[in-house]
């Protein structure tokens, strides 16, 4: 019978393997291609109706008045040019980093609403604004965010991806 030191490192080492081998270029490139569809949703249903924007950015109460439009405007092309980077996997640790801070942001500015009462839509995917408390989903909004945040963060950690630019640059 095997000891736990002999069956130990075998295991560690399929699991960094499978971390730093080929397969993380092809989880990298899942994790790439799935954020690049979550800010390009996100930033097209958001572009074509900047005021409503602005309105989800004012409904959380957090900025004053004169950043709303700004930000409210500013966000979705924010959001469409991650999108587009990610897409073809160009300066993917960047954009990754700038993606995290965003959702971080995001979580945050969720997590306030809630801690303070306020029934909101979050407005991510477009509408946003004030809504019945019984219509508020906070902790699935939160719990999404994060699952898009640990995506992020794969791409900080493990840039190198299959098919981006990045690589073809490197090559």
């Amino acid at each position: 019978m095997a000891s736990p030191q002999t069956i130990r490192p075998h295991a560690d080492g399929g699991l960094r393997r499978l971390l730093s081998g080929p397969a993380a270029e092809w989880i990298g490139l899942a994790a790439r291609l799935g954020l690049a569809v979550v800010w390009g949703w996100a930033g097209l249903a958001k572009v074509s109706d900047p005021a409503e924007a602005a309105q989800a950015v004012r409904a959380y109460e957090i900025l004053p008045e004169s950043l709303v439009k700004p930000v409210g405007y500013g966000l979705p092309f924010l959001e469409l040019a991650l999108a587009l980077l990610l897409l073809i996997g160009l300066g993917t640790r960047l954009v990754a980093a700038v993606s995290a801070l965003l959702l971080l942001t995001f979580i945050a500015g969720i997590a306030s609403a809630w801690a303070r009462g306020i029934s909101i839509d979050c407005g991510c995917f477009g509408g946003g604004g004030a809504v019945d408390a019984s219509k508020t989903e906070y902790f699935r909004e939160i719990l999404r965010d994060t699952g898009f945040l640990l995506l992020a963060l794969w791409l900080v950690f493990r840039p190198r991806t299959k098919f981006s630019v990045d690589s073809w640059l490197a090559a």
